[in-house]
């Protein structure tokens, strides 16, 4: 059997955790099998069906992972961790404690927001603005974590002010160079914890 089962939302979300589950190290975890699907109806789809499709997987895997954003999900709870707590109850019913819901608030894109640095240079940002006092610039508003409000519409600004396309390579770049381990949205605390768990050293 494989370790893990993971189901996500979109292209972008699967470059991503790939390239952070190859990073085992840097989640605080041993190094671990896994495969990763997406759902072909995306966030909505996820919200539907998601507990369905991972539990085919059950006998081929230990664990079991689904992953969505809150926005675009089209659910009427009022926040993300309402959301996630009926998901995990619907995984739960089939794999009982082997799986978890990580639903992203507002969506994927705001884990992408870590060190300045790293991101001038994956971007290729030659500008002397820093990235940020530009997009503050362009009407783009910030959290007091210092991440934009729109990090998906943020990265999309950037990508056109570069002529570049946003393509779901730019994800695993991303994700296979800034730092896991200073990540502190809580719902890759939630995702980072449960894999400790799951998987210690």
């Amino acid at each position: 059997m494989k370790d893990l089962a993971i189901i996500v939302a979109d292209s972008n979300m699967e470059q991503a955790v790939k390239a952070a589950l190859l990073r085992p190290q840097s989640l605080g975890i041993r190094p671990i099998t896994f495969n990763v699907d997406t759902h072909p109806q995306r966030d909505s789809g996820m919200r539907v069906t998601g507990p369905q499709m991972l539990a085919l997987q059950r006998r081929q895997y230990n664990y079991g992972l689904i992953m969505l954003d809150f926005v675009g999900s089209g659910s009427h709870h009022p926040n993300s961790i309402a959301l996630e707590k009926e998901l995990d109850e619907r995984v739960n019913s089939c794999w009982e404690s082997r799986a978890k819901a990580i639903v992203i608030d507002p969506e994927l894109d705001i884990w992408m927001w870590g060190s300045d640095n790293a991101l001038k240079q994956i971007f290729g940002w030659s500008s002397e603005k820093p990235l940020r006092d530009w997009l503050e610039m362009k009407g783009m508003q910030f959290l007091p974590d210092h991440k934009p409000e729109q990090p998906k519409e943020a990265i999309e600004k950037i990508m056109f002010e570069l002529k570049r396309p946003r393509s779901s390579a730019l994800y695993y770049e991303i994700a296979s160079r800034i730092s896991l381990g200073r990540c502190t949205d809580n719902a890759f605390l939630r995702l980072s914890g449960t894999l400790q768990t799951w998987f210690p050293k």
